[in-house]
């Protein structure tokens, strides 16, 4: 069941918060908990009910070994073994469903030898609802969570607006807002926060993303097929895949909060306008920032950080982001693209450490920022190009088309597809979305869940009524063809 079907909107959302609402204002908060608990069930199990016992396993495991970490009865050194044996188990997990399969396929290819594995099919969700849990066990260990009870932890983690796609939660975050009182009444603001932000990011997946999927599925099957791109062909693909994942998966995150505020709860945020960035740091701290905060909590720091010189510290930054584009998927495109982030993030603070150590005169702040964005933003869309491509050979044709390095096939000209030839489209709708992620306020902004944006924030009047209104009807409109959300992917 998708955020963006009929299903979800008119049906499973109202149904669930209906109950929700009649339970909770009762005062029957345990109840309320439980109906969350087995919607959210049914809600995952709509995909495959196969899986619901992986699921429910998962959690049972976790919240015995948790319970344990937390007990004062056991020695550090037991405690130590059994947070390492639960960060094992569920690696060891996460690594059957979802890269068992690629270390087969490579090791064949190395070995030369046909190993019969058979194809391993991936549970959905299973990379976020595996780092939350690992998330907690670390927690657990070092004192910063609570035990409540089993019920309460299977909220936690089967939550269903960040279950599928994330935001990345604390145990610490979520609990007390499952134990407040507030969280089981109505709230008209949260509600018309919530609300707003489910039209916004409905309007950002429906009416943008699916749109902008048009021209990346032509250029990239092309390339795929071994189809010589024009630079401009392949700039256009880049630049339109650069957008789509943004508003796919900045549209999930929009909705998954405003899905959690209807609740009475509040997640937190995952993107913060990261276009905007002037540097590569700066768009890690703003893109996709639970899996961010994440890789640095309980990869980056534990690896040493900074704290062992400069060589170790672009080690620790290049080994983190390997693997968190290991992360996002079981391919060597990945794996590739984290490495590209890893180099860039290590140049970056090598950048600054010599302007500093040496003095460099800064340029003037305007041409400095500008430079800096066009920079960033270029980087970030190259590397982009690797995480689309199904492999390297296309990805290579991408890039050397947007370097000029790709000859034309005979004939064929600039535009290989009707698509292309409406280039100044293209060209319109770019322009437009860069415009729009440059100046415009982002969601939580308009919201007023984050700072900004004071003259296009939220108002209770008929202007943002009939505003969001007409927002809602034209994406209801426009929820023919459902997609997939393409985070659903990793």
């Amino acid at each position: 069941m998708l955020f963006n079907s009929y299903t979800f909107v008119f049906l499973f959302l109202p149904i669930v918060w209906a109950g929700f609402l009649l339970i909770g204002t009762r005062g029957h908060h345990r109840v309320a908990v439980s109906w969350l608990v087995a919607a959210s069930l049914f809600f995952y199990g709509w995909w495959n009910p196969a899986y619901l016992g992986l699921i429910l396993g998962s959690m049972l495991f976790n919240y015995a070994l948790g319970t344990q970490l937390h007990s004062s009865e056991n020695s550090s050194t037991s405690r130590k073994l059994l947070l390492l044996s639960g960060i094992a188990a569920n690696l060891g997990l996460l690594g059957y469903y979802k890269y068992a399969n690629f270390f087969i396929d490579n090791l064949n290819q190395i070995l030369s030898s046909p190993i019969e594995f058979g194809q391993v099919l991936l549970p959905l969700a299973i990379s976020f609802f595996t780092f939350q849990q690992i998330a907690y066990l670390v927690d657990a260990y070092r004192g910063y969570t609570r035990e409540y009870n089993f019920l309460q932890y299977c909220l936690f983690v089967t939550f269903f607006p960040q279950l599928i796609a994330g935001p990345i939660v604390h145990h610490k975050q979520m609990m007390p807002q499952f134990l407040s009182e507030a969280t089981y009444r109505y709230n008209a603001k949260k509600v018309a926060q919530g609300l707003t932000l489910l039209t916004l990011g409905l309007f950002k997946k429906v009416i943008i993303a699916d749109k902008l999927s048009l021209y990346v599925h032509q250029v990239f099957n092309a390339a795929d097929n071994g189809v010589a791109l024009s630079p401009l062909e392949a700039w256009y693909g880049a630049l339109c895949y650069t957008f789509q994942l943004y508003f796919d998966f900045s549209g999930y995150a929009d909705m998954a909060i405003g899905i959690a505020l209807l609740f009475g709860i509040t997640l937190p945020f995952n993107f913060n306008s990261p276009y905007k960035s002037l540097n590569i740091t700066d768009f890690w701290r703003r893109w996709h920032i639970t899996l961010s905060h994440f890789l640095r909590d309980y990869v980056y720091i534990p690896l040493g950080g900074n704290r062992k010189g400069e060589f170790r510290r672009y080690q620790n930054l290049l080994l983190t982001m390997l693997l968190g584009g290991l992360w996002h998927g079981a391919g060597w495109t990945f794996v590739i693209w984290g490495g590209m982030h890893g180099l860039m993030l290590a140049v970056n603070h090598l950048w600054q450490s010599l302007i500093n150590r040496l003095q460099i005169p800064r340029l003037p702040s305007l041409l400095s920022n500008s430079l800096s964005w066009l920079l960033t933003f270029t980087a970030v869309v190259f590397a982009w190009v690797v995480f689309r491509a199904e492999n390297m050979d296309s990805a290579l044709r991408v890039w050397q088309a947007m370097l000029g390095l790709n000859p034309l096939s005979d004939g064929q000209g600039y535009f290989y597809n009707e698509l292309f030839r409406r280039s100044s489209t293209i060209t319109n709708w770019i322009s437009v979305l860069i415009l729009t992620v440059l100046f415009l306020p982002n969601s939580l902004q308009i919201v007023g869940l984050a700072p900004g944006a004071s003259r296009f924030r939220l108002k209770p009047n008929y202007v943002w009524i009939l505003l969001i209104s007409g927002l809602a009807i034209t994406v209801i409109l426009k929820m023919n063809n459902v997609s997939d959300f393409l985070y659903f992917r990793f």
